[in-house]
C-alpha cells in the first residue's frame, strides 16, 4: 500500500476497552471516533504525527505505529472526546491559541500531555490485563 493512501482503521477491541475504563462517560463516544491512518492532512501539520478533529485522529504513519504508542494514544483521545467533542476545542480557537503561546504552550496540548501524563501508568496496565503489551 502506498505511504499515500489513508484509510479509517477500527482500534483494536482491547485498546477500546482499556481507553473506556479511563474516559468514564466520555467512554460512549469511543466507537464513533475514526482513525485515518497515513493521512495527508497530517503533512499540513508540519512534523506532527497525528492531528485531531471531530470524532476524527488523523496519523501520519500507520495506526499500528499508533496503537503502539500508549502515550500517543492518550494525547489523541484527549483531544477528541475530552476537547472537540466537548466543544472546548474548534479550529478557530486551536489556531489562536497556536499564534498566541506555540504549539508547546497552548492549552489544548497542555492539557493533552497532562492527561497522558497522569493516566499512562493505568492505560498500560489496563492494556496489559486486556493481554496487550
Amino acid at each position: 500500500m502506498s505511504a499515500w493512501r489513508c484509510r479509517t482503521i477500527a482500534p483494536p477491541a482491547r485498546i477500546l476497552r482499556a481507553l473506556a475504563a479511563l474516559f468514564g462517560e466520555a467512554a460512549a463516544l469511543l466507537g464513533s471516533v475514526r482513525v485515518i491512518e497515513h493521512s495527508r492532512l497530517v503533512r499540513l501539520h508540519g512534523p506532527a504525527r497525528a492531528t485531531t478533529r471531530h470524532r476524527r485522529i488523523y496519523l501520519r504513519g500507520s495506526a499500528a505505529q499508533f496503537f503502539a504508542d500508549p502515550e500517543l494514544v492518550l494525547h489523541e483521545y484527549c483531544h477528541v472526546l475530552m476537547q472537540w467533542e466537548t466543544g472546548e476545542l474548534t479550529r478557530l480557537r486551536y489556531l489562536v491559541e497556536l499564534v498566541r503561546r506555540g504549539y508547546w504552550n497552548n492549552r489544548f496540548e497542555i492539557a493533552a500531555r497532562e492527561f497522558a501524563r497522569v493516566n499512562l501508568l493505568r492505560f498500560r496496565s489496563e492494556l496489559k490485563r486486556q493481554g496487550v503489551a
